[in-house]
């Protein structure tokens, strides 16, 4: 695996590649996954990680110009590790892991799978590196539109992706594998309510009152990812004197955030508890009555409203087609961009305890159903043994003409 990110870190992007990493070696695969030098260690992965920058011990979140520099090291020690390992399969996560690996690929003569999650340029656009309207946008496009050209198969993370790649790329429907976001429904569980991880003992040590409801967040903190709209939501409660708390949970940018909350008047109403260790991400969000979803991104997934469903948290969320996709007609709707929507949306649940109960329960019951881990692994499995066995082919007809 190819993974241009600085892998792990706690959110998004991270938590599939670490997912469908472990599926896979539970279902009996190697899987070798080369990185940035930067990101914390998982004990039970093989991780291989590029040598710094001398000029740049850190990096932003997301799109960059020193993305430039990390890839070029990248594509460096993906090869030396590629040419030491003589790997069956290159699978390339985002644009950078595809581009990456298709040189890779057929030095080796294997297959390439690209494991999207999301449009290169509306994920530039929401990190505000690429403007619509601006001289690169119609370069960049293009680019994307190459590197959907390169794998032999295409995983999206939702079926919008997929209509996507039909509809503005032009790639062929029989290359692409819709495999939605997953999630561990042994890890993130409800908690029975006499457990000493039922959110109780947590709730106080963050100093919030044992009575009062918690609104959870848990995700990357960013304009697109709706962290304003939910600080506004907050404030539209409290100003209709609805008694909650806002737990929100993650990273950049929190102190930034903070102080918007204080300038909106509901500093005492809201928690930041910065980043959330992924392994303490369910006794966390075990505080919560109610899970909060406000991003605005119509191109990524969403993956943290599958861990809201399958810890019973009823969820608000804005009305896109991917948080349709996870949630179904369980959700809880608002307009994009809409913050009394999503203030109406956390005040029916808060006044309706039967009506959350109902909806946690269905939303657990979907996830164990529909978005498990160990059924897209062996998915995963077969399309490798496909693409494989396709390719072996390819070499032995080649072998034959020559």
């Amino acid at each position: 695996m190819i993974a241009p990110t600085s892998f792990f870190a706690d959110y998004g992007c991270h938590i599939r590649i670490l997912e469908e990493a472990r599926v896979l070696r539970r279902l009996g695969h190697r899987v070798t996954i080369v990185t940035y030098y930067m990101g914390r260690p998982v004990a039970d992965l093989e991780i291989i990680r590029t040598p710094p920058l001398p000029w740049r011990a850190d990096y932003e979140v997301g799109s960059s110009r020193h993305k430039i520099a990390f890839d070029l090291y990248l594509a460096f020690t993906s090869l030396t590790v590629a040419l030491r390992l003589r790997p069956d399969i290159i699978h390339g996560h985002i644009h950078e892991g595809a581009l990456i690996g298709a040189p890779l690929a057929w030095l080796l003569g294997i297959p390439l799978v690209f494991d999207l999650q999301g449009s290169l340029t509306g994920e530039m656009i929401d990190h505000r590196f690429l403007r619509p309207d601006g001289p690169w946008y119609s370069a960049v496009r293009r680019l994307e539109r190459w590197i959907t050209r390169l794998p032999g198969a295409i995983l999206t993370s939702s079926q919008h992706a997929r209509q996507m790649l039909e509809e503005d790329f032009d790639v062929p429907p029989v290359k692409i594998h819709p495999l939605p976001d997953c999630v561990d429904g042994e890890v993130f569980r409800p908690a029975n309510p006499g457990s000493p991880t039922n959110g109780a003992a947590l709730k106080q040590h963050l100093g919030i009152s044992p009575d009062r409801p918690v609104v959870v967040y848990l995700g990357l903190l960013a304009d697109y990812q709706g962290t304003p709209h939910l600080l506004q939501a907050a404030s539209r409660l409290k100003e209709r004197a609805v008694d909650a708390h806002w737990l929100i949970m993650g990273y950049p940018n929190h102190p930034e955030y903070a102080r918007m909350a204080k300038d909106l008047g509901v500093g005492d109403r809201v928690t930041f508890t910065g980043r959330i260790p992924y392994e303490e991400a369910p006794r966390y969000l075990s505080v919560g009555d109610i899970a909060i979803a406000p991003k605005l991104s119509a191109t990524e997934g969403s993956g943290k409203v599958l861990n809201y469903m399958a810890m019973g948290l009823p969820t608000v969320a804005f009305d896109t087609p991917v948080q349709r996709e996870y949630l179904s007609d369980l959700g809880v709707y608002a307009a994009p961009g809409d913050v009394d929507g999503l203030a109406d949306g956390v005040c029916a649940l808060l006044d309706d305890p039967e009506k959350r109960a109902e909806l946690g329960h269905a939303l657990r019951q979907r996830a164990e159903e529909h978005f498990s881990w160990d059924q897209t692994g062996r998915q995963i499995v077969d399309l490798y043994h496909h693409l494989y066995q396709g390719s072996r082919r390819g070499r032995k007809q080649r072998a034959r003409a020559l």
